[in-house]
Formats: C-alpha cells, sequence, structure tokens
C-alpha cells in the first residue's frame, strides 16, 4: 500500500493562502538582507557625503564608524519592526487577516524603494524605521492566516514552509546583489519595490479565514470587542505563554541581529579581503550568505517534523544550544573565506532555523480571537530590548577590537532561551484553541 504524503488532502486555496503569505515573507526577508549586504557601501557614500568636506577617501570611513552608525540603524530598524508586529497584529485580529497583509506589503515595498533616495545616514535610518513597521506586520497576519486555514495536522508542515521563504529572500537579495553589483547599493533598494505587485495577487484571491470571521461574529455579538486585547495577553492563563514566547523570540532575534547579520561585515574583515576591488569583495559576501542560508534553509525545513516527533520545546533547546556553540566558533576560528564558508552553514542550522518554531508555537497559544494580536506581540516584543544587540555589537567592536569577539559575546543570549524553556508551555498534539 503506497505510504500517504502529508501533501494529500490539501485543498487549491489552502496552497494559495500558503503560496501568497511565503512570497510575503520572502520579500520581507529580501528586504531586511539587502541592507545587511548594502550597509558597508552606502554608509561609505553616506557618510562620506554627510562629511561636508569634499571628496573624502572610503578609506576615511573605518570599521568603528560603520559599525557605529550601521548598529544605530539596525536598532531603529528592529524598533520599527516591534511596533508594527505588535500593532499590526492587533489589526489583523480587528480588520481580519487579509486587509492587513495588504496593507503591511505595501508598506515594505514602497519603503524599501525609497530608501534608494537616502543622501543622508539618518534619511537611511527613517526609511528603514517605516520599511520595518510593514515587515513586522506582515509576518503577524501572514503566520495567522496560515495556522487558520490549513488542517490541524499539517500545521507544523506548513509553518515550516512558511519560515523557508527567509532563506529563500535571503539567497535572492544574494543573488540580486551579484546581477546589481555593478550599478551600486541604490538600485538593490529600488527593486524592494517588487512585492507590491503581491498586495494585488492578495486582493483579488484571498478572503478572510472562516475561523476568524465566526470568532470575530461571537465578540461583536458579546460585546467583548470593546476590551483591549493586548492587556488580556497578560492576564490568567495566558501570563506564562505570552512571557515565555516573547523572551524566546527575543534570545532569537538578538542573536540574529546582533551576530548573525554581520556576516558580511565579518566577510570584508578577513585579511585575503584586503586590496579587493568593491565588486569582487561584494560578490564574496554575496556567496558567504548563500552558505549561511543553505544551512539556514535545512533548519527551516527541520525544525517541523522534528517538533511533531519530540516536541515544540525540546527543538527549540537544541537550537539555542548549537547556536551558543557555533556562534563563537564561526566568528573567532576562521583564517580564510574558505573556512568561513564551511562553517556558516551550521551556524545557519541553528541561529535561523530557531525561526520556524515561531509561527508553529505562537499561534497555538491563542483562541483565535486574540491569536494574531498574541503571535505578534510575542514575536515582536522583544524587537525592543532586542534592537540594542546592533548597537551593542558596535559597541563592542570598539571595546574588543573585533567584529568577532562582539558576535562571539552576544552568543551568550542563548542561556537565557535554555533558562525560559522549562516555564514554556508544550503544545504538541494540541488543536489550535478557538
Amino acid at each position: 500500500m503506497r505510504p500517504t504524503s502529508w501533501r494529500e488532502g490539501v485543498t487549491p486555496y489552502q496552497w494559495l493562502v500558503l503560496l501568497v503569505a511565503w512570497l510575503g515573507w520572502v520579500f520581507d526577508s529580501m528586504d531586511a538582507t539587502i541592507y545587511a549586504i548594502v550597509l558597508h557601501p552606502a554608509l561609505e557614500d553616506l557618510l562620506t557625503a554627510s562629511a561636508g568636506a569634499g571628496p573624502v577617501s572610503p578609506d576615511a570611513i573605518g570599521p568603528e564608524a560603520i559599525g557605529w552608525y550601521g548598529g544605530i540603524i539596525f536598532s531603529i530598524f528592529l524598533i520599527g519592526w516591534a511596533i508594527g508586529g505588535v500593532l499590526f497584529g492587533v489589526v489583523a485580529d480587528h480588520l481580519g487577516r487579509t486587509k492587513t497583509l495588504i496593507i503591511t506589503i505595501l508598506i515594505y515595498a514602497l519603503f524599501t524603494g525609497a530608501a534608494a533616495l537616502s543622501q543622508t545616514w539618518w534619511h537611511l535610518a527613517v526609511y528603514r524605521f517605516v520599511t520595518a513597521l510593514g515587515i513586522g506586520g506582515e509576518w503577524a497576519a501572514g503566520a495567522t492566516i496560515v495556522a487558520e486555514v490549513w488542517p490541524e495536522e499539517k500545521r507544523a508542515k506548513a509553518a515550516g514552509l512558511l519560515q523557508s521563504a527567509w532563506a529563500v529572500g535571503v539567497f535572492l537579495a544574494a543573488a540580486l546583489n551579484l546581477l546589481l553589483r555593478s550599478y551600486g547599493w541604490r538600485a538593490m533598494f529600488l527593486v524592494g519595490i517588487l512585492p507590491a505587485f503581491v498586495s494585488l495577487v492578495i486582493f483579488l484571491w484571498v478572503k478572510e479565514p472562516e475561523r476568524w470571521v465566526k470568532a470575530r461574529i461571537r465578540e461583536l455579538e458579546s460585546g467583548a470587542v470593546r476590551r483591549g486585547k493586548l492587556p488580556e495577553l497578560f492576564r490568567g492563563k495566558l501570563r506564562l505563554p505570552t512571557l515565555a514566547g516573547s523572551l524566546l523570540a527575543f534570545v532569537a532575534v538578538f542573536g540574529l541581529w546582533g551576530a548573525t547579520n554581520w556576516t558580511p561585515t565579518l566577510v570584508r574583515a578577513l585579511p585575503e579581503m584586503q586590496g579587493l576591488d568593491r565588486s569582487t569583495l561584494s560578490s564574496n559576501v554575496s556567496y558567504a550568505i548563500m552558505a549561511l542560508n543553505a544551512g539556514a534553509l535545512v533548519g527551516y525545513l527541520s525544525f517541523a517534523p522534528l517538533a511533531d516527533r519530540f516536541g515544540r520545546r525540546p527543538v527549540f533547546a537544541l537550537m539555542c544550544a548549537g547556536s551558543l556553540v557555533m556562534l563563537p566558533i564561526t566568528f573567532l576560528t576562521p583564517h580564510a573565506f574558505a573556512h568561513v564558508l564551511l562553517l556558516l552553514p551550521v551556524l545557519g542550522f541553528f541561529n535561523n532555523g530557531i525561526f520556524t518554531g515561531f509561527p508553529i508555537y505562537l499561534p497555538e497559544l491563542y483562541p483565535t480571537r486574540i491569536r494574531a494580536t498574541g503571535a505578534g506581540f510575542c514575536f515582536n516584543a522583544g524587537r525592543v530590548l532586542a534592537s540594542i544587540g546592533p548597537f551593542l555589537t558596535g559597541f563592542l567592536v570598539t571595546s574588543l577590537g573585533s567584529f568577532g569577539r562582539a558576535a562571539s559575546a552576544i552568543a551568550l543570549i542563548y542561556l537565557v532561551g535554555l533558562i525560559v524553556l522549562p516555564f514554556a508551555p508544550e503544545t504538541r498534539g494540541r488543536p489550535l484553541p478557538d
């Protein structure tokens, strides 16, 4: 008898919902990665232009300046992401998942394109802040709509596929960097307008989930709609899941943005990269990002089957422990580009793979009427604290003398995740709460 595939029984419409949410997250990832890729050349140009003293050699803009201003913009970006995730999570519970997806995708697409107009570093910071509002909101709406539309027994697999979009988006950004490297960093931001077309597909073919429609009707009839949704996350039996989910997301985001997303700068600092022209250096950065995300893609797709077999908490623990070990190994031990390319996939498996756990786990913690609010809050509230990660990394670079030492110090945050996990509820095998 032929074994039954987990894909059997999934309707074309359920695949469509996953596809549009997946595309939205692909372009979220592409957008976030664009900045990490062009950070160095963009800040070289913008800081030089801001100096006001005529042409300045790029050599005058050292790693300390790039680390400082780059860290500030990264931090501002994460604060915007946090605000957008919480704000649009609430909007998705009030207005609907589909409408919120359209609004958030348009926001981040248009303002990514606008970043190409930046004339100073703080222009770029403002554009990145508004872009981040849309990126944070898109995840809250997209993860929730997939969880509510897909069959119960297949939700984890769908969430794994959804999170794989992040790796695809990074590959796409790296490929675009190879294709457009001769056109400069502004061309990379202009490409970010393209996701606006996804919002048209959503408008034409995606409807609100029946789960949400029924819950919204009950809420309106009971008058509960007048109650604030955010305070409810900290009442009764929801308090512990909210605190545990928020802290786990904080750990993952802090580690990613405080350390792993400095991979392009790590590559540029290698001895063999010194003296290379900007185009060749940019190509090597793209190859490194692709290597990191080859491992990340395996991690994204592995989390769901592992979580279904062993539980959510054990797999979160595996990812935290692996990240704690691999960050120092990756950022301190290699002295050649080839070594970096070998280590980055292993780091990516753990450090990025942990993020599949959140579209699986967070929607399982909350009933339908506050699911997007709860998932959006947990995944994004910690970003306000995590926003100090890039800023702290910039400070540690100055204090410790290298990006490798700074990233290794940031890795200690994963100990917090291991401490939190025993207090997090295990949701394996439980139906999505109504």
